[in-house]
């Protein structure tokens, strides 16, 4: 340490000051943004890295690496302050460019841009949630790989929170997991300052969080003298020999220091100059933007050379595991480059009888997990219905770290944000199912998902007034165009049992972004392949299934169990005469990554007379049928009653179907 600079507490509070003021600069400069936080907690950040945290700044995908997510991702300003202090690749430069187009330090944590973010988080909650994920994934993997005296997969989660993120339901489902699976690796502080957008907390907020904590299984701690280093210090290393995951209350002042301190003023806007001025000179600090002190950036720089040293380490205990189990070693490579094997695709036994294609979903994944060991997944308590249990293997649980069916209970809104835990950390390929109605639930780590590019498998069964007699609340109208909103999510329809065995083998390749696999509960016919293409035409997004000699007289456009009413439509029209070529769409986004010649073969642009069979809303099918086509849709909520009857009813069936063709076009 520079002798200049002396105490261990005096080098402390200048780093600690340090990262405070490169943050309010940041905010002060773009006019945007929260100094609140960074002024509140940068303490807290600061101890996680400088005491803490094992991490390799020139290396920030190390695999034994600790994972730090700043789950309040408004506080973005204060962990781009300290990343750059600590030494990963951000430059004065960078925190000068925060909140502006194209810079690299955005207005909230993108995993994709900022060197060293872990997770995409601003959404309340989700990135609490997330961290349970990562900290069941270094669970799972180190229960795996790990031997004697080779612990090559083994760190820490540690999680910066909010009481906004506590106050968010996702963060108590995702807690009780934790607690349930005894995620003992998983360290979450809670910048406890009382104040969120509104005001004082206690507008809304009454419940003992500590109690709450406790009785979900997690090692409770409450400081109480909040900015006391060595408090904290000892309330984390305590957490570290915890059996459980632990929580840590930790009593700030949000703008800690500034005039505006403990009032909701100095949570989302910019404290304004002479607030900045003043605010400094409370802490002796000069007023310049973006003081860097010599002192302070040599301390946490070491931080490079200790980071490279750790990995070094790690580096040489792998290369004696290698030589140890060398099949492992491969394994545990090949799986943190989503290098998934696909023998297990020719082994799926060829479907010859009609099926529910969510029970053929479950044939296929039963297969794929023997070939697929770091393949996780289940249910939101659904996994009979949705077919997701892999029957050859435990389940995941506090004392069975190896399972492999995770149960979240009805919990979906923290199974998608656990899923992409898992994802963000690396090393696992996740699923997860629950009806197509309740992917509502699951809406913003979906979201997420598509936005951060992660490798995430929804299974979503039961998708049309198909599932019958649990009526409109179960039965989704207006979800598949929801999920097709979504930029980045592949959704995928399949006709028919062979199909869903080509979606998986989709989802699985895809390793940019999620891949949604919409299933029925009702059983449906095989397509004969031997009369028409192959089911490997599905990679396409939309090809001709049964098409008709010369020029089409009209298009029949189906996707999943609507092909089938499609496909009799068209015999039913061809016994009046007109012609008509049937279209399975089971994707859209497939189907526009497409050649606009390959576009223009299965939709030729002169024949106009289109039709879209689906049991869905049906607005984003007019981009294909143009103002001249028919959509075949639910406009309508559904009916409580018998699938057959309900198709019926609304009108998907061959006959409706070549009725409203033939007095549309043909009457």
């Amino acid at each position: 340490m520079d002798s200049k600079v002396g105490s261990q507490r005096e080098i402390d509070q200048l780093v600690i000051n340090t990262i405070r003021f490169l943050s309010v600069d940041q905010v002060e400069r773009a006019k945007s943004g929260h100094p609140g936080m960074p002024l509140g907690a940068s303490h807290i950040i600061y101890l996680i890295y400088d005491r803490f945290l094992k991490f390799n700044p020139k290396n920030p995908k190390w695999i034994n690496r600790d994972r730090f997510v700043l789950s309040a991702g408004h506080a973005s300003a204060m962990l781009y302050s300290t990343l750059f202090m600590f030494g990963y690749d951000l430059s004065i430069e960078d925190l000068k460019e925060f909140r502006q187009l194209g810079s690299r330090t955005p207005g909230h944590p993108e995993s994709w841009v900022t060197p060293g973010v872990e997770a995409t988080t601003g959404p309340l909650g989700q990135g609490f949630a997330n961290a349970v994920g990562m900290a069941l994934a270094e669970r799972f993997l180190s229960a795996h790989f790990n031997r004697d005296g080779f612990p090559v997969v083994d760190h820490y989660t540690y999680v910066l929170c909010s009481d906004g993120d506590l106050m968010e339901g996702i963060s108590y489902e995702a807690a009780a997991l934790a607690g349930h699976w005894k995620l003992n690796k998983l360290i979450v502080v809670w910048d406890n300052n009382h104040i969120s957008i509104d005001g004082d907390t206690r507008l809304a907020w009454s419940e003992d969080v500590l109690k709450r904590f406790k009785a979900l299984g997690w090692d409770v701690q409450h400081i109480e003298e909040g900015y006391d280093l060595q408090l904290i210090e000892r309330a984390i290393e305590r957490a570290k020999a915890s059996d459980k995951p632990s929580f840590i209350s930790v009593r700030t002042h949000i703008g800690y220091g500034s005039p505006l301190q403990d009032t909701a003023k100095v949570h989302g806007a910019p404290l304004g100059t002479e607030n900045v001025i003043e605010t400094k000179k409370r802490f002796n600090w000069p007023t310049q933007e973006f003081y860097v002190p010599k002192e302070a950036l040599d301390y946490t720089r070491r931080h490079i050379k200790l980071g490279e040293e750790r990995e070094s380490e790690w580096v040489s205990l792998f290369e004696r595991y290698r030589r140890e189990y060398p099949d492992l070693a491969r394994e545990l490579e090949a799986c943190h480059e989503a290098n998934w094997s696909e023998d297990w695709y020719e082994k799926v036994p060829r479907f010859e009888e009609p099926m529910a294609t969510r029970k053929a979903s479950g044939k296929v994944l039963n297969v794929m997990a023997d070939y697929i060991p770091m393949m996780l997944g289940g249910s939101a308590d659904l996994s009979e219905s949705n077919n997701t249990l892999l029957v050859n293997y435990p389940d995941f649980e506090a004392d069975s770290p190896t399972g492999r069916n995770i149960h979240y209970g009805v919990r979906e809104h923290a199974m998608g944000a656990i899923m992409n835990g898992m994802a963000y950390h690396g090393g696992i390929l996740p699923y997860g199912g629950t009806f197509l109605i309740f992917s509502d639930y699951m809406r913003p780590p979906i979201r997420l998902a598509a936005m951060a590019g992660l490798q995430v498998i929804y299974v979503l069964t039961h998708d049309s007034i198909g599932l019958g007699e649990d009526g409109p609340t179960h039965q989704p109208v207006e979800q598949l165009s929801f999920l097709r909103l979504v930029p980045n999510l592949v959704v995928i329809r399949p006709a028919d049992a062979n199909e869903v065995k080509v979606a998986w083998r989709v989802a699985l390749r895809r390793k940019e972004g999620p891949t949604a696999i919409i299933l029925t509960r009702q059983g449906v016919p095989v397509i004969d392949r031997d009369k028409f293409p192959s089911e490997e035409n599905l990679e396409k997004g939309a090809y001709v299934l049964s098409d008709c000699e010369g020029t089409p007289d009209v298009i029949l456009i189906g996707t999943g169990s609507e092909v089938h009413v499609a496909l009799g439509a068209k015999d039913l029209l061809g016994s009046k005469g007109i012609k008509a070529r049937v279209v399975n769409f089971p994707s859209i986004e497939l189907f526009e990554k497409q050649s606009d010649e390959y576009k223009g073969e299965v939709l030729p642009p002169g024949v106009h007379r289109r039709v879209v069979v689906e049991a869905g809303r049906g607005m984003c099918w007019y981009r294909y049928v143009g103002t001249e086509g028919l959509v075949i849709s639910m406009e309508t909520f559904g009916k409580s009653a018998p699938g057959k009857a309900l198709f019926e009813h609304f009108g998907f069936t061959p006959e409706a179907v070549a009725k409203k063709v033939i007095e549309r076009w043909f009457s």
